[in-house]
């Protein structure tokens, strides 16, 4: 009976109905009150939005990872060590001895080498992430080798430095999948895919008991994982899409975090003891995406135009204060090789002048898709209100972040709002999409941002690819620098903001681990 009535407590917080006498949710169970509508997927060779990667860091277990205890340095995980080939093109990984699935089977380098062999053959969103490094469908299974139970060999084609490689694995690609499970599901060959967007087969610190589109994800956890069974048995991730109403929820004690609360609600509830608000500073970016087949944008004035016609002071400082501060180059402040320059202020006159320049004296009509959430429905609406200043009249249309995220993929957007975070932490993985396109034709093999937006840049693409091969640091920092003010310059990306994440945590949450970015969010270690 007790086991039923724990359940009973777990599914009356997930919808949202616990009666006011249990306005506290169960002991053993972390509930965190989330915008989650951009989640399509968590099969981690293909889960590429900011939430289904969080979730995805806490079902599986990295070759290499950030690890809860200390986010601050990459460290092995799955692997225990490594050893770089002179010629810096082999890493060969020993893989931990006694390590577990949830599933109770062992971890083998097998497992490792089918994961990443599986993220090439069935090229999803992030597959690009190793690809890059010289494996393709037909030859990954000779460069990503398991040549005994606890040694992984993967070889690269390229001249990458070996820390790339190393950040790389650590990025979600380099969760680790047990092979038997995900072939026990292999449908029309697609490798346990359609199964696992919704299962899990991993050995981290939880595994999936459901995920429900638009509703909730919910994690049991695992006792065969590395560090230990959590210290919570259970986390309810609920789809809570209102600030407002996660406000209610961690007021009333219905949920143990929020994670979405805006400036105002932050303020106003500063005064309630049992709330606590936390600050983190984040890689995440927020901006617009210029679709350069628009006919508007084929003229690189108009273009220009738009970037003066965003209030980006006047945003950070009223309705965005606190949570976003003003960046505009695509690798975020506060990492190596960020450069911290802002090259455009809020300007009608000199936008006004280039739209005249282009031949649009009287402006133009366009579209601009954006999230239907807070606080993106504001910006969009702001920047809206400011652009028509310069005679720029933006119809939005809102939508779940999935559906705009389909739409951009396709690139069928006009104008787009959206926000990016790092795969891993190197300036590269950022460059790599914003700064480089090797086919803008309708069918890539990949589709980075600069494709998205039809940015046929082969000159720029020189650059990224010269950057990440250079060795000498103080060089490669050099040209990351020279990459982001050219993308700057001339880029059809609108950035605006680099985003601070403020956590409204009950006061009994300890130790809740939310880092930079959605790869570094854990919830292993929180106590309540």
């Amino acid at each position: 009976m007790l086991h039923k009535l724990k359940y009973a407590l777990v599914a009356g917080v997930m919808l949202g109905v616990m009666p006011n006498v249990h306005a506290a949710t169960p002991a053993d169970t972390l509930v965190i009150a989330k915008n989650i509508d951009d989640i399509i997927t968590l099969d981690p060779a293909e889960a590429y939005e900011l939430s289904g990667v969080e979730i995805v860091a806490n079902l599986y277990d990295r070759i290499m990872r950030f690890e809860p205890s200390d986010i601050s340095k990459i460290a092995p995980g799955v692997a225990e060590s490594y050893t770089v080939s002179k010629d810096g093109k082999t890493l060969t990984f020993k893989i931990r001895k006694g390590l577990k699935f949830a599933s109770g089977n062992p971890v083998t380098a097998d497992d490792a080498a089918f994961s990443l062999q599986r993220v090439v053959k069935l090229n999803k969103n992030p597959a690009f992430l190793i690809t890059q490094l010289g494996w393709t469908k037909d030859n990954v299974d000779k460069m990503v080798l398991a040549p005994d139970a606890q040694t992984l060999a993967i070889t690269i084609t390229e001249d990458f430095s070996p820390s790339l490689v190393l950040s790389l694995m650590s990025s979600v690609v380099g969760s680790v999948v047990e092979k038997k499970i995900a072939m026990e599901h292999n449908v029309a060959d697609d490798l346990g895919n359609a199964w696992l967007k919704s299962n899990s087969a991993g050995s981290g610190s939880y595994s999936l008991k459901s995920w429900k589109a638009n509703e909730s994800v919910v994690m049991e956890g695992n006792a065969n994982a590395r560090g230990g069974a959590p210290k919570l048995a259970r986390v309810v991730v609920r789809h809570v899409p209102e600030p407002a109403a996660q406000r209610l929820l961690i007021e009333k004690g219905d949920a143990d975090i929020a994670r979405d609360l805006t400036t105002d609600q932050i303020t106003a509830i500063a005064a309630n003891k049992s709330v606590v608000v936390t600050t983190i500073p984040q890689a995440t970016l927020h901006y617009i995406g210029l679709n350069l087949n628009t006919p508007q944008f084929k003229n690189p004035k108009v273009v220009q135009a738009l970037h003066y016609l965003v209030d980006y002071d006047g945003m950070a400082n009223t309705f965005l204060k606190g949570g976003f501060k003003v960046h505009q180059s695509f690798w975020p402040s506060g990492f190596w090789a960020s450069l911290d320059t802002n090259m455009y202020k809020f300007n009608p006159t000199k936008a006004k002048a280039l739209l005249a320049e282009a031949g649009f004296p009287n402006g133009f009509d366009i579209t601009m898709d954006a999230r239907n959430s807070a606080p993106h429905t504001n910006i969009a609406q702001a920047i809206q209100s400011s652009m028509a200043q310069g005679g720029v009249k933006i119809n939005i249309v809102a939508a779940e972040e999935k559906t705009v995220l389909t739409k951009y993929r396709a690139r069928q957007h006009q104008m787009l709002l959206i926000d990016w975070g790092p795969d891993y932490m190197d300036p590269h993985t950022n460059a790599d999409s914003f700064a480089r396109n090797t086919d803008n034709s309708d069918k890539p093999k990949s589709k980075p941002l600069a494709w998205r937006n039809s940015w046929d840049i082969p000159e720029i693409t020189k650059m990224t690819d010269a950057a990440v091969r250079e060795r000498d640091e103080g060089k490669r920092k050099k040209m990351y620098l020279d990459l982001q003010a050219k993308v700057m310059a001339d880029g059809p990306f609108i950035i605006m903001f680099q985003e601070t994440k403020r956590v409204s945590e009950r006061s009994n949450v300890k130790h809740f681990v939310m880092g930079p970015s959605s790869d570094v969010v854990y919830y292993n270690l929180t106590t309540k």
